[in-house]
């Protein structure tokens, strides 16, 4: 149950950790902090995508190490067996980074749920928020990686020559093909050698939540014969939307356990 719905969360606010990860791309010049500051679901805490990542490299979004998550985590209170609900307020549908981080560092990943259609959707079903900052007891969270659920280049590359998995771009199709410049000055424009485009917009419906099953494995069709496959490895522009697509994937895969190239294209893309 990668999912869950407004109506199951409204009912469970006090039998589950919540968490706000809204973030938004540069180009918007929104702030999810302090947008959360202003309105959120009750109890709910932040975590702040940018700072939660690995600070020794100029990738953006890249894992922490097993220590800083386990420092993290506990600073927000969250417990090993806390089932924990996760929404956000972004385009990019951030939540679902997050949600793959949980999973990568040994949450049960039948603990961890994204909310479908996120803060939108809750604010548009007239559902209450508050401008409340929640009282943290910090906890001991320990963490487990799964180091499996994770590729670097060498693995990517290595796979171009010797295919052992498939990589999925969730990039625009535009910028898949090179046909406009990356976002992100000092990329070039392309793709992976041997990698397949499923833009991540196709997979949500106009309020952002995900599409049916039926019309998910449709869209995993157009590049996977067997869409029960589990050796698929996503990726992005920055390890984001990468995500979305792995939550995409599990709905209709549910022994699918999220792979992703965390470095995407904001690495391999370098000139």
């Amino acid at each position: 149950m990668s999912l869950v719905e407004t109506e199951w969360l409204d009912k469970n606010l006090d039998n589950v950790k919540i968490i706000d990860c809204s973030w938004h791309m540069p180009l918007t010049k929104r702030n999810g902090f302090e947008e959360y500051k202003t309105k959120h679901i009750p109890n709910s805490i932040f975590f702040d995508l940018d700072s939660n990542s690995n600070k020794e490299t100029n990738l953006p979004h890249m894992l922490v190490d097993k220590h800083d998550w386990e420092r993290i985590v506990s600073a927000m209170g969250i417990k090993n067996n806390d089932e924990i609900v996760i929404y956000d307020n972004s385009d990019v549908i951030s939540s679902c980074r997050c949600w793959y981080n949980f999973i990568y560092f040994g949450h049960d990943p039948k603990l961890v749920h994204i909310l479908n259609g996120g803060l939108k959707k809750w604010i548009k079903e007239r559902r209450i928020t508050t401008s409340d900052l929640p009282q943290i007891n910090t906890s001991k969270y320990k963490s487990l990686e799964k180091k499996e659920l994770v590729k670097d280049m060498k693995m990517i590359n290595q796979n171009i020559i010797k295919p052992s998995f498939k990589v999925i771009d969730a990039r625009s199709r535009e910028r898949f093909e090179g046909r406009v410049a990356e976002p992100r000055k000092g990329l070039k424009s392309g793709n992976i050698k041997n990698s397949f485009c499923i833009p991540f917009s196709s997979c949500l419906n106009e309020d952002k939540t995900f599409k049916d099953v039926d019309e998910l494995k449709k869209i995993f069709h157009s590049c996977l014969n067997d869409i029960v496959d589990k050796n698929i490895v996503f990726s992005c522009g920055s390890g984001v939307t990468a995500c979305v697509l792995a939550l995409a994937y599990s709905l209709i895969n549910d022994k699918y356990l999220p792979c992703i190239y965390d470095g995407s294209w904001a690495e391999y893309g370098l000139i």
